[in-house]
């Protein structure tokens, strides 16, 4: 024990430059300065002496004050019978003020007094300069503060204690002077937060509101909402992302009440149209858990502009899905008066067609058709526009049985227009491909060269040519022809155009945001517009392009259906303009097999056109040979020959040439000097093919883009489709809805067995199945211990619908160990995760989930389920 005060004002001014700068002591250290600090002024009073300076007297009252009131983990002996009381923050206002108002006694050292100020986080407005001296130090209180707040990056106005009674000014006595301290009035801390905002002063009214925030909390409700509308207004990320800030921190600390609707619809609408789609969706949700229901016709544009992006859109549909939810099966009754302001929140036709064009756009199909099924529960009435978005997720997910039942309903629309017919019909030939039906896709484009052939005879369509002639053409829609249908300018939906707040809260039915969502769509379904490539329309009646015939070509050769190749091909040429010999489609496809090597082909082609009867070039004969020749097989080149001889074609030089050489090649004199003398015989010229020749030889270099060209490309991208995956995907598919998850696993047992892998789409038809049931959390994990040895050795993909639709599993069944894993893998992938979804469900199944203290025995398992649920809890923002 030190027997003397001056041995104590080294650890004095250590332990309070540990306070200032937040460094935490050990604990025998401050335990030992509070017992000598006691010792020594217990001792000075029973003694009657003062030894001690008044700054030390006042050190150990506020060592006693700071520990009170910081809470931290370091607790002080106590002395007295009671112990700490649990108030400590009151504890300690009301000791000083005891202190000061009845003892008057001791001074409080600089560094002290800065300890209390920097650390309790008070607020003040001025501390008078009177030149106070301390006895260590012999320097003014005011400039010892003066110097380290500097220091410390802090104004001069910072100290202030109120006691939650009266804000009235205290005094800290010395024997000799004293220190004044006055509280900032709060109302006129408003008024200048206030004026800030309506000069557009956002710098310094945000540090009024951070300072206001700190001595009262948050202002009053008028202020906070003018704060939040202007911020929102400015359109300018940083602000609205401290708006946004505002918000939450209203939430955390219970004060919803100063938080008011069109504020906050009018912040999510800027967040969107800014890209933040995270934090729009955020204020949405939030809305709906404080009940103040955004009308659709509002949030429908915050959808629109969301769906701009891959995130945007995702979220988009999430939060469709969530407020579809509580519409589900008439949960909501339309006749209460009270229920009106969430009638108006449900989705409709426009907000729905908005989520499911921008899933389509960003490849999360999958997520749309949970909004096709969720369509039916909330009655959500389906227009032509709808219909033909609704065609392409079909098409996308492979569903072709609905597509063909749709096919009644678009054939009977009567206000389609000519390109939503076309997407249509090029969604159902796209899915015909897919499953590997040629005999449908092939007579879809017969059937549309037939409806063509007898529009070009008809006298209908002379008139309507000549009408046409007087009017913009409507065959083939341009961009800007589908923005003017939408009323879309160019333009005019990248986000420049920002409605006021004062516009915004005028429009009380919100139609200018209808209308902006309207406008949104138009956007997105022109985008749509753009990637259909198979039909085109002439004057109103569809045609195929090219694109569908090289698919046909391709997929025909692949399937080794020669015949039924050729036959397709000389049927369309009929209905078709018919094209010379040397430009027929057969020609273009012989020479694009020949190209790629295809030699065997390319001769099956050949038989299979002499066959019905349909007449060629020598020129393409003599292309065959050459490459028969150049990869020295002569037997075939041999019956090529003769072949051409059958057919009366006389072969030229060059090709005469390449037999030669490879008859010498061979060895085989004998036969090279029999077709030497032949050639001569029968004096055949060198360049009788040389047109024909450059012609092959242009296309094959791809100076021109025509159809063996892109035959050409199609097939050297390498992607087959294996219609089998689809076929069964399909079965698996509907029995997962049907919850017969043991016939949906004997499917996909029989569909390994006939050797289709299974793909992304068959584990989420799995996965999604076994949450409806409920309680399949093993086969879930089972599942996704497939899913990771299929990863380490192919080349399949997950995307971000499967894992979701895992990580969503695991999570609702507690299985945080799994979930850890998939959120790695979709953080490696830089996948988009909804953590607001994952916290709500964490909150709602697993809320008292390791709340207590860990048992002091546990398995190694029982420790490894603990941190993977804490390390969960901590992702997403619990903790």
């Amino acid at each position: 024990m030190v027997c003397n005060w001056t041995c104590l004002h080294e650890q004095e001014d250590q332990l309070c430059t540990a306070f200032v700068t937040g460094k935490q002591l050990p604990h025998l250290f401050a335990v030992s300065f509070y017992e000598e600090s006691h010792y020594l002024l217990t001792k000075d009073k029973k003694e009657g002496q003062n030894t001690s300076r008044p700054e030390d007297q006042g050190t150990f009252f506020v060592l006693q004050l700071q520990h009170l009131i910081t809470g931290s983990w370091l607790r002080l002996p106590s002395y007295s019978s009671s112990g700490f009381p649990v108030n400590n923050c009151l504890l300690a206002k009301t000791m000083l003020s005891i202190r000061n108002l009845r003892h008057g006694i001791t001074a409080l050292s600089p560094t002290v007094l800065l300890s209390l100020i920097v650390n309790n986080e008070y607020h003040c407005t001025e501390i008078f300069r009177h030149h106070i001296r301390v006895s260590s130090s012999q320097r003014p209180v005011c400039e010892f503060m003066n110097s380290s707040l500097t220091n410390l990056y802090m104004p001069i106005v910072v100290f202030g204690m109120w006691d939650g009674l009266n804000r009235q000014m205290h005094s800290l006595s010395t024997p000799g002077r004293a220190i004044l301290v006055q509280a900032r009035d709060p109302a006129k801390l408003s008024m200048e937060i206030e004026k800030a905002i309506d000069d557009h002063r956002f710098n310094d009214a945000w540090k009024l509101f951070e300072q206001h925030s700190h001595m009262e909390g948050l202002p009053r409700k008028s202020i906070v909402n003018k704060l939040l509308a202007s911020f929102a207004e400015s359109f300018d990320v940083c602000w609205l992302e401290k708006a946004h800030g505002l918000v939450e921190q209203a939430i955390v600390e219970s004060k919803q009440k100063l938080l008011e609707k069109e504020p906050l619809i009018y912040l999510s609408f800027s967040l969107a149209k800014c890209g933040l789609s995270i934090p729009a969706s955020t204020i949405i949700r939030r809305l709906i858990e404080m009940e103040l229901y955004p009308p659709v016709t509002a949030w429908s544009a915050i959808v629109g502009h969301m769906s701009q992006t891959a995130p945007g859109a995702y979220l988009a549909a999430e939060l469709i899905l969530e407020i579809g939810y509580l519409f589900q099966d008439g949960r909501v009754d339309p006749r209460k008066k009270s229920n009106a302001p969430l009638i108006a929140m449900k989705p409709n036709t426009t907000s729905v067609n908005i989520a499911l064009a921008g899933c389509l756009l960003f490849g999360k199909t999958r997520k749309a058709e949970q909004l096709l099924d969720m369509m039916p529960h909330i009655s959500i009435k389906v227009n032509a526009t709808l219909l033909i978005t609704v065609a392409h997720i079909y098409e996308r997910n492979g569903r072709r049985e609905e597509l063909k039942k749709l096919k009644r309903h678009v054939d009977e629309a009567y206000s389609l227009s000519d390109i939503q017919f076309r997407q249509f019909y090029t969604c159902l030939l796209t899915c015909h491909l897919k499953f590997g039906d040629l005999e449908s896709a092939s007579n879809m484009v017969l059937k549309m060269l037939q409806k063509a052939k007898e529009a070009r005879n008809s006298l209908a369509a002379a008139t309507l040519l000549i009408r046409d002639k007087s009017k913009s053409s409507t065959g083939q829609f341009s961009q800007e022809s589908l923005n003017l249908r939408y009323g879309l300018e160019k333009n005019r939906s990248t986000g420049v155009c920002m409605i006021s707040y004062e516009e915004f809260s005028k429009d009380r039915n919100f139609l200018k945001l209808e209308a902006e969502a309207k406008e949104l769509l138009g956007s997105l379904l022109g985008k749509l517009q753009n990637q259909v490539e198979l039909i085109t329309t002439d004057h109103g009646v569809l045609l195929p392009t090219e694109k569908i015939y090289v698919k046909l070509v391709k997929a025909y050769l692949e399937s080794g259906k020669t015949k039924d190749l050729v036959a397709f091909l000389i049927k369309a040429e009929k209905e078709d303009s018919p094209a010379s010999n040397d430009d027929s489609v057969l020609v273009h496809v012989i020479n694009a097999c020949i190209s790629l090597g295809w030699l065997d082909q390319a001769h099956d082609l050949l038989d299979e056109m002499r066959l019905a009867g349909v007449t060629t070039s020598s020129s393409v004969y003599a292309s065959l040979l050459k490459s028969y020749c150049k990869a020295s097989r002569a037997g075939e080149a041999a019956s090529l020959l003769r072949d051409a001889r059958r057919a009366g074609f006389q072969l030229d030089s060059s090709c005469y040439n390449a037999l030669i050489e490879s008859r010498v090649l061979q060895n085989d004199t004998h036969g090279a000097l029999n077709l030497f003398k032949e050639a001569k015989d029968a004096k055949i010229h060198r360049a009788s093919h040389q047109q024909f020749e450059m012609l092959v030889k242009g296309c094959s270099e791809g100076g021109e883009a025509g159809l063996m060209t892109k035959l050409l490309r199609e097939i050297e991208d390498g992607q087959t489709l294996d219609s089998g995956v689809h076929v069964w995907n399909n079965v698996i598919h509907f029995f997962c809805r049907k919850k017969l998850m043991q016939d949906a696993e004997r499917a996909l047992k029989k569909m390994r067995s006939l050797g289709h892998a299974p793909n992304a789409q068959t584990f989420h038809s799995m996965v999604t199945g076994y949450a409806a049931v409920g309680g399949k959390y093993v086969e879930v994990t089972e599942l996704w211990g497939e899913m990771k040895a299929l990863a380490a050795t192919t080349s399949m993909n997950f995307d971000q619908e499967l894992l979701d639709s895992v990580l969503y599993t695991f999570v609702r069944g507690g299985f945080f160990v799994r979930a850890i894993e998939v959120v790695d893998m979709m953080e490696k992938e830089n996948m988009f995760i909804d953590k607001y979804k994952y916290r709500t469900l964490f909150l709602k199944y697993h809320k008292t989930l390791h709340k207590g203290k860990a048992p002091k025995f546990q398995t190694e398992a029982q420790l490894r389920k603990r941190e993977a649920a804490l390390s969960f809890k901590k992702w997403v923002g619990l903790q």
